[in-house]
C-alpha cells in the first residue's frame, strides 16, 4: 500500500458535518483517508454506511473506524457485555462502509497483574473475532498504543496480541511519546518500525495504521492533543523514519486543527521523495 494521510473525523473546513461531506472535502484537499469517529457511540445506520462506502470508493478515500472510547475488555458483567457489543457494532457498520480497520482502546489494568489482564483481553478478542467472522464481517481489529500507564496498550502489548489472527496494532506515536517523554527522535521512531518488522514481517510495515498529533503530557502520561506548532512532538523526524522504512497504510492526524497538520505532515513527507 501507499502511505495515505488523513484526519480523525470530518475535516474542520468541510461545509457539511456528515461523513459524506467530510470524505468529499478530504478528496478536495488531496488527502487520502479518514477515520470515522464512533467514539461517542455507533450512531450510523446501515443505509448511511452503504452511502459512505460508495462515495469513499468513488473518490478513492480509505476508511477506518474508531470504536467508542468506553471499552474495557478486562471488565466483568454488564460492562464487559457492552464493551464487546460496542466493538462488534463498530465492526459491522465499518465493514458496510468499506473500512479495513476498527481501532480499539482495549482496556484497563485495574491493579491486576499484567499477564492476567493480557489473557483476559486476549480471550475476549478471540470471542469477538469468532462472532464477527461467523457473521461474515471480515474486518481487522487494531489495538491502539495508549498514553497512560493504567491502560493496556504498550508497544509490547499491541505487538504481542497480534498472536490472534485478525488483530493488528494501531501505533499512536504521540501516545508512545506522552507515556515516557521518549520516542521522539529519528532513532526511536526507527526502532519502533524495526520492532514492527521483526514481529510482523515486511507486510506489517506495508499495511500500518497510525495516529499522530501534537501532545501535552505529564509524568502520568497523556493530557491533551495539541497542534504540532504548540508541541514538542518531532513530526519531521517521524516523517523521515516513515520514508526510510517505506511504510504503507494510513496515517491519521488527531491534532485539534485536523487537516492543517495532516497537510503539513504530508507536505513534509512528500518533500523527501
Amino acid at each position: 500500500m501507499d502511505l495515505l494521510f488523513g484526519t480523525a473525523g470530518i475535516p474542520l473546513s468541510s461545509t457539511g458535518h456528515d461523513s459524506i461531506s467530510g470524505i468529499k472535502r478530504l478528496h478536495e484537499l488531496g488527502l487520502g483517508c479518514m477515520e470515522l469517529e464512533f467514539v461517542r457511540g455507533v450512531k450510523m445506520g446501515e443505509v448511511t454506511a452503504s452511502a459512505v462506502g460508495r462515495i469513499a470508493k468513488k473518490l478513492d478515500v480509505g476508511l477506518s473506524v474508531h470504536a467508542p472510547y468506553y471499552i474495557n475488555l478486562n471488565a466483568r458483567g454488564e460492562t464487559l457485555i457492552k464493551s464487546k457489543e460496542r466493538i462488534m457494532n463498530s465492526a459491522r457498520i465499518g465493514y458496510i462502509c468499506g473500512a479495513r480497520n476498527v481501532i480499539i482502546h482495549a482496556g484497563f489494568f485495574q491493579e491486576e497483574p499484567h499477564e492476567t489482564v493480557y489473557r483476559k483481553i486476549k480471550g475476549e478478542l478471540v470471542d469477538i473475532i469468532g462472532t464477527l467472522r461467523n457473521e461474515g464481517v471480515d474486518i481487522m481489529l487494531r489495538i491502539e498504543t495508549m498514553g497512560r500507564k493504567s491502560q493496556f496498550g504498550s508497544i509490547d502489548d499491541v505487538l504481542d496480541i497480534t498472536e490472534i489472527e485478525g488483530v493488528l496494532p494501531c501505533i499512536d506515536f504521540s501516545h508512545l511519546h506522552a507515556i515516557s517523554g521518549k520516542n521522539n527522535s529519528l532513532e526511536e521512531f526507527s526502532a519502533i518500525f524495526s520492532r514492527v518488522e521483526e514481529k510482523l514481517g515486511r507486510k506489517g510495515l506495508d499495511d500500518m495504521h497510525m495516529h499522530v498529533s501534537g501532545i501535552e503530557y505529564s509524568e502520568k502520561g497523556e493530557l491533551n492533543h495539541l497542534i504540532f506548532a504548540e508541541s514538542d512532538f518531532k513530526y519531521r523526524e517521524l516523517s523521515r523514519a516513515l520514508f526510510d522504512f517505506n511504510v504503507g497504510g494510513m496515517l491519521i492526524c488527531e491534532s485539534p486543527n485536523l487537516e492543517s497538520d495532516a497537510l503539513l505532515f504530508k507536505k513534509e513527507y512528500d518533500s523527501l521523495k
